[in-house]
C-alpha cells in the first residue's frame, strides 16, 4: 500500500472517530400533533409557521440544542442506544434517522430531542415512548 493511500486511510479513520466523539447523548421522546396522534402535518412550528415540515422532524428541548433559534432547519442524525423503561427491546439496533429541527419545546417536554412519531419509529418501538439516544449534526 502506497504512502498516499495510508494517509487517506488514516485521515478517514480519524474523521470517523471524531464524529463519534462529538455525538451528544440524551433522552428522546415522540410527540403527538393537532391532526391526530402522531400523524403529520406537525404544524405550526416556531421555525416555519404553518408550513408542512414533513414526517421526519424534531423539536429541541434543551436550550443548548435550540440555541435561541439557531438550530432552525439544522439536521441531526439520531440513533437509539438504550431503553429508559421496562419496554422489551425498545431500540432498533444499528438504525438511525436524520431529522430537521423545526420547533422548540419550552415546557412539558420530557426529552432533549423530541421526535415526530414517524422519526421515533425509525429508531425505536413507539410503545417505549422514551429512549436514550445519541445525536450529532
Amino acid at each position: 500500500m502506497g504512502i498516499v493511500m495510508r494517509i487517506v486511510v488514516m485521515a478517514a479513520m480519524v474523521l470517523c472517530l471524531s464524529s463519534i466523539a462529538l455525538a451528544a447523548q440524551g433522552i428522546a421522546v415522540w410527540y403527538k400533533n393537532e391532526a391526530g396522534p402522531g400523524k403529520p402535518p406537525y404544524t405550526p412550528s416556531k421555525c416555519n409557521g404553518n408550513q408542512d415540515n414533513g414526517a421526519m422532524e424534531a423539536c429541541g428541548k434543551s436550550d443548548a440544542l435550540w440555541s435561541n433559534g439557531a438550530a432552525c432547519g439544522k439536521s441531526y442524525r439520531v440513533s437509539s442506544i438504550a431503553g429508559t423503561n421496562l419496554a422489551p427491546h425498545p431500540c432498533k439496533q444499528g438504525s438511525s434517522v436524520v431529522v430537521k429541527i423545526v420547533n422548540y419545546c419550552s415546557r412539558g417536554c420530557q426529552g432533549e430531542i423530541n421526535l415526530s412519531r414517524d422519526a421515533f419509529a425509525q429508531i425505536a418501538d413507539p410503545d417505549a415512548r422514551i429512549v436514550k439516544v445519541q445525536y450529532d449534526q
